[in-house]
């Protein structure tokens, strides 16, 4: 079908299952899915796949290096809700060869990871695969209902930040592409920080209206907010701060970054700022504003060096699978 990409089928899968009773759980939308416990407490859940050929090469990154990699992406959707991961789940896909030493430092570099953020395997499934390595974890986060951060929230005057440098990823896999796996952006590419403490602490400022995680760059994720919140976008492209070697596309499009993306009150935006630095010893980088929308079209725009705006996605878009 012409026109339809990765994110016209979750909205339709969304609509298909609307009539479906919730049982409890926020529905699609989010970084997690939310289920209230009592208590004012809730649990989060996300899901996300990776594949050999589209999410690493294992000719290029070592299993360990899959393995951390893998259970970092997936906390980073638990930290962009405010919410601190408890528990994953993990299945495994291998071909034949991959079962023995590859698997066991698969699984030596997941169980650091883990243990790196005190976040406990409670269980999974293991297949054989005839295509190549396929991974699929779950991860389960907590979370007080009054510190849940939704795509949904912006506000039209808010401040729009980032939590640290954006385009390094996406450098670092150019790197890896080329062999040059050694550098630090090839290392911040294979092997990703992400940043749990962050989200935990900004999931519990009320300044905050608005978060999510820059997984596929910010010209998509921030295109999620804008939409969820029905609002539109301006971002400041002198403001914008781009990792060392990086483009200004490697900051928007690159993704990978796992940096957070937050939407703050306007007049409260300057402390938050000051308490972020102190909290954390690094910025942040306010890089734009939410903007009242026109006839109904969420969109996002730059705003260059001489002050004109460019909407209409700005010719770029961040990764789209399909």
């Amino acid at each position: 079908m012409k026109g339809y990409g990765e994110f016209d089928f979750i909205d339709s899968v969304r609509e298909m299952f609307r009539a479906v009773p919730d049982n409890g759980f926020e529905g699609i939308g989010d970084d997690c899915s939310v289920l209230p416990i009592g208590g004012d407490e809730a649990l989060v859940f996300t899901s996300d796949m990776l594949n050999e050929g589209v999410h690493f090469l294992t000719e290029r990154s070592s299993a360990y290096q899959i393995g951390y990699k893998s259970l970092m992406v997936n906390i980073s959707d638990v930290a962009a809700m405010g919410a601190t991961p408890v528990a994953t789940l993990l299945s495994l896909a291998l071909p034949k060869e991959r079962f023995g030493e590859w698997s066991k430092e698969f699984m030596r570099g997941y169980y650091e990871a883990s243990k790196r953020y005190n976040v406990k395997l409670v269980g999974g499934d293991t297949t054989k695969s005839d295509t190549g390595v396929c991974i699929s974890v779950t991860a389960i986060g907590r979370v007080a209902m009054g510190a849940i951060k939704r795509r949904s929230a912006a506000k039209v005057g808010d401040v729009i930040a980032v939590t640290g440098k954006l385009g390094a990823s996406a450098v670092g896999l150019r790197d890896v592409l080329n062999g040059k796996t050694e550098t630090e952006n090839a290392k911040i590419h294979l092997m990703p920080e992400v940043q749990i403490a962050e989200g935990s602490w900004l999931g519990k400022q009320g300044a905050v209206h608005a978060m999510c995680d820059i997984s596929d760059g910010i010209a998509s994720d921030l295109q999620h907010i804008v939409d969820e919140s029905r609002v539109s976008a301006v971002i400041v492209e002198r403001s914008l701060p781009i990792a060392e070697g990086a483009t200004l596309e490697d900051a928007l499009c690159g993704g990978e970054d796992y940096r957070l993306l937050l939407t703050v009150e306007e007049s409260l935006a300057d402390d938050l700022s000051k308490r972020f630095e102190q909290e954390f010893g690094t910025p942040l980088y306010s890089i734009g504003r939410v903007v009242k929308p026109n006839y109904d079209v969420y969109q996002i725009g730059i705003e260059q060096e001489d002050g004109k705006v460019l909407y209409s996605s700005f010719g770029w878009g961040g990764y789209h699978h399909f």
